[in-house]
């Protein structure tokens, strides 16, 4: 996660923006230089330019995306050449969520100069290449099944840890909730609230839990995420009446569901916002997060690694380890320390 220094407006030191928010019409200041700063790349143009628009990419599809403006006016852009060679550690230059600064072409279509720098940005890797699946994140809803398929807290952890690497807000759902007790239930959400963290029951299928949650996306970027088959694009179906997201069962045989949704698209909110549909994600990395790094980002285990005996303690099977006394004292709940145990042992394990 990266996050580049900005102005008391929101801006780098190289860029401003004229008239009322983030889409209004591009003003450069005078300059002429490519330069890539944090997780933006941009250009200094040498003209003050009132043709150019700033917009939001809500899909990308291939070599082009859907760019969004504050008029709500939509263009299919192209990535210009140059942008794409600053780029080396990335499969893709552009993202779902990027602000882009692009020349309009015609009606529709467009040119994007320029990636305006992000915050929020959740990745993940393919083929040993960061894969960035969507920027400017505000709140990440992680969403779990009480049942069909069965509810795996330690994937649940495992957001919550890319969660905390990008410094991210989460909120947990467990959807399916009148396909169990929700007596049953209240343990685990009962540790998760201890941490800090907000919980929701709902259920897409009876409309339980909806209202609430359409309160807390409203006027946010909100990115959904979870396995396959838990209910995500019923979930948003629920939220906004009208967003037509493709629903199918879930497997008897594997508990799988199948991938209804292909790429990271942002859906915008009729009361203000965007919430993120990403794809069932199966394989979750921690990306620039190295062993010993992963402790600080469970919460519950945080406070007991600086008492440790060894400095590099893997907290597993060291003797002396101030994690595994907590855990036994039961200061640590037992699951998020398998949790945390099973993320060690395969980082790149998500199912």
């Amino acid at each position: 996660y990266h996050q580049d220094p900005l102005d008391d407006e929101g801006h780098t030191s190289r860029e401003r923006v004229s008239g009322k928010g983030d889409m209004s019409r591009y003003r450069t200041v005078i300059g002429q230089q490519w330069e890539q700063d944090g997780d933006g790349l941009s250009i200094d143009l040498e003209l003050d330019d009132p043709n150019l628009l700033v917009g939001r990419v809500l899909r990308v599809h291939g070599l082009e995306c859907v760019v969004r403006t504050e008029e709500q006016r939509e263009y299919r852009c192209a990535v210009r050449q140059v942008l794409k060679s600053l780029s080396t550690d990335q499969r893709h230059v552009v993202a779902a969520g990027d602000l882009v600064v692009f020349r309009p072409e015609g009606r529709e279509q467009g040119i994007i100069l320029s990636v305006r720098p992000r915050h929020g940005v959740l990745s993940r890797t393919s083929k040993g290449r960061r894969h960035i699946l969507v920027t400017n994140v505000d709140l990440v809803i992680i969403v779990a099944s009480t049942a069909n398929p069965d509810l795996k807290p330690h994937l649940i952890d495992r957001f919550l840890v890319t969660a905390e690497q990008a410094s991210l807000e989460a909120l947990i759902v467990l959807n399916k909730a009148d396909l169990s007790d929700p007596a049953e239930l209240q343990p685990l959400l009962g540790v998760y609230a201890q941490l800090g963290y907000r919980t929701l029951l709902t259920s897409a299928e009876r409309g339980w839990g909806i209202e609430h949650l359409r309160a807390m996306v409203t006027g946010r970027q909100s990115v959904v995420a979870g396995q396959s088959g838990v209910g995500k694009s019923s979930l948003l179906n629920a939220v906004q009446e009208g967003l037509g997201l493709r629903v199918q069962p879930v497997s008897n045989d594997n508990q799988k569901g199948k991938h209804t949704t292909t790429t990271a698209e942002l859906l915008p909110l009729a009361g203000g916002g965007y919430l993120v549909d990403t794809p069932g994600i199966r394989q979750l990395e921690l990306w620039d997060v190295v062993g010993e790094e992963v402790a600080g980002l469970f919460r519950d285990i945080r406070p007991y690694v600086s008492h440790c005996r060894f400095p590099d303690c893997t907290h597993i099977h060291e003797v002396n380890c101030a994690v595994r006394e907590a855990v036994a004292d039961g200061h640590i709940d037992p699951r998020r320390y398998n949790s945390y145990v099973h993320l060690i042992d395969d980082p790149a394990a998500a199912s």
